[in-house]
């Protein structure tokens, strides 16, 4: 385990975990934001590690968001925030891996998009959730406004940006952002073992899957078959890889197969 102010980083084997760890309520200000980069640039480039995960300490608070302390001390909401921008991911778009949010606890503000940035997400039944940004004079444009109306109606998420209102793990499960509702002390583990299932996929066609989609999202069918087909360069190698050999070997002989990630 590394640790580090703020963050801590644990390997698991091919599974990064990176808990946010600032008490009370796992705010982030730009330095954090610059640790959570450094951590996600780790899962970025090591090759060895398949996944990652973002967690909170605690059983409380996933974050509560910016930090409003360091705001009032004169953190300017322009700050630097490293490469990744707010939190380290919500403007990192080339990691590559699949990222798991195990929102361990309640979330506001910059904590709830530090979830919507991960790939997948499982929650704490009894988190709760408010975009609480426009309530302080604030806008949520920690990637909130540019992510949230393409997963939901632009009606239901403006009414989220614009009232502040509170909604549940159940609510976002319900509405298809979260994938997973969990007990809290199950929620760790529930993401680990996510994780693993991933693990258990040829690494270049889960990096193929994720460059695609994220390439694609948004478009209709005929315009993302031809974002596909553009020349995006981990989908360009998956059908002559050294992989997509051993997956109809293994299948044959019944038997796991065994990646080489090329």
């Amino acid at each position: 385990m590394t640790d580090k102010p703020d963050v801590r980083v644990e390997r698991d084997g091919e599974i990064l975990v990176v808990t946010l760890d600032r008490p009370q309520a796992n705010a982030v200000d730009a330095p954090t934001s610059r640790l959570l980069y450094d951590a996600f640039a780790q899962l970025r480039d090591e090759p060895a590690l398949r996944v990652g995960i973002i967690t909170g300490a605690g059983d409380r608070f996933f974050s509560a968001g910016w930090d409003l302390k360091s705001a009032a001390a004169g953190e300017a909401p322009d700050a630097d925030y490293g490469p990744g921008g707010f939190a380290g991911i919500t403007e990192l778009f080339d990691v590559g891996k699949p990222v798991i949010a195990a929102v361990n606890g309640s979330a506001y503000g910059g904590g709830v998009e530090l979830w919507l940035a991960a790939d997948l997400v499982v929650a704490a039944d009894s988190a709760v959730f408010a975009f609480t940004e426009t309530r302080l004079g604030l806008v949520p444009d920690a990637g909130g406004m540019v992510r949230l109306p393409n997963s939901l109606p632009r009606a239901l998420a403006l009414e989220l940006f614009l009232t502040g209102r509170r909604f549940t793990a159940q609510d976002a499960l319900g509405w298809g952002i979260v994938n997973r509702v969990v007990p809290q002390e199950q929620v760790l583990t529930e993401a680990k073992d996510l994780a693993r299932t991933i693990c258990e996929s040829a690494p270049l066609s889960v990096r193929a899957v994720l460059e695609v989609v994220d390439a694609a999202y948004g478009r209709n069918a005929k315009d993302g078959y031809a974002v596909m087909r553009s020349g995006l360069p981990t989908y360009a190698q998956v059908a002559t890889s050294d992989d997509a050999k051993e997956g109809a070997r293994a299948f044959v002989e019944k038997r796991a197969p065994t990646w080489s990630g090329h």
